[in-house]
């Protein structure tokens, strides 16, 4: 089975939904099998402010910037992700004539993630402080069964990044990951990260490939968000997938970079 999972920040959705879709559904029509993963942060922390729930961000030592989910976000979190966002996407796809569904990592507890009880943060005063965890996860396995069902039965699952804990909670875990890690444990052909960007810009300019074995000497140069999805796509190629490219999903037709050579490809 060709099967290829893409993956859609929050960004890239808001300002070019329909195009990504419509990209989407012309392979789907023409038999390619695909899982599509979503973000969606910047709309979760609009519904956060509007709720009245202050949204709350910390920073790593490694200066990654990321969102810290307490009880009351995981709320507006699980809402916002699982709700209006996966729902629209599926909406949109049925309506363009693909059997889209709906999915969290919770449902049939297919992806299962570990809850990180302490993290390490830099404060305001720029030193390193440990903090509660809060309920963020770190994926530990994707049981395929039912996304192979699912796909083989003619449908396309729509991921939400919310996996499932050890205590039955649920968890925020980051969309790249969640991507990468669906892409290893299924074996797909390829892996797609659609951004808001044009791919890896080092130096301000396009890195058309970047391999595996110059990933860390690149690190300081490429930025600590891009950073973070290089490092996913080099693990997800040594574990068997074929390519993984990082693209702009601002075009009309996003998914052309699977074929043509648009973007960054990672590459062993």
């Amino acid at each position: 089975m060709s099967l290829i999972v893409v993956k859609a920040g929050g960004r890239a959705l808001e300002q070019n939904i329909d195009n990504i879709l419509k990209s989407i559904a012309v392979r789907v029509s023409k038999g390619l099998k695909i899982i599509f993963v979503h973000g969606g942060g910047d709309v979760v922390t609009k519904y956060e402010t509007l709720m009245g729930v202050e949204p709350a961000f910390v920073v790593s030592p490694q200066g990654i910037r990321s969102r810290y989910t307490d009880e009351r976000e995981l709320e507006v979190y699980v809402m916002v992700m699982a709700g209006k966002i996966n729902k629209e996407i599926v909406a949109k796809l049925n309506m363009l004539g693909v059997k889209a569904l709906g999915l969290t990592g919770v449902d049939g507890g297919f992806m299962k993630a570990e809850r990180k009880k302490k993290i390490v943060i830099i404060d305001e005063n720029n030193r390193k402080k440990i903090i509660p965890g809060g309920y963020t996860g770190t994926i530990k396995e994707v049981e395929t069964r039912l996304l192979i069902t699912l796909l083989n039965q003619g449908y396309l699952p729509v991921v939400a990044p919310i996996a499932f804990g050890e205590e039955g909670e649920l968890l925020n875990v980051d969309a790249d990951q969640a991507a990468g890690k669906i892409a290893e444990s299924t074996l797909a052909e390829k892996l797609l990260i659609l951004t808001d960007v044009e791919g890896v810009l080092i130096e301000e300019k396009l890195a058309k490939k970047i391999k595996v074995d110059e990933v860390d000497m690149l690190k300081s140069r490429i930025g600590f968000g891009m950073n973070r999805k290089v490092l996913m796509c080099a693990r997800v190629l040594q574990s068997g997938v074929k390519e993984s490219i990082i693209s702009s999903g601002l075009t009309e037709d996003p998914l052309k970079a699977l074929d043509e050579d648009i973007g960054t490809k990672i590459i062993l």
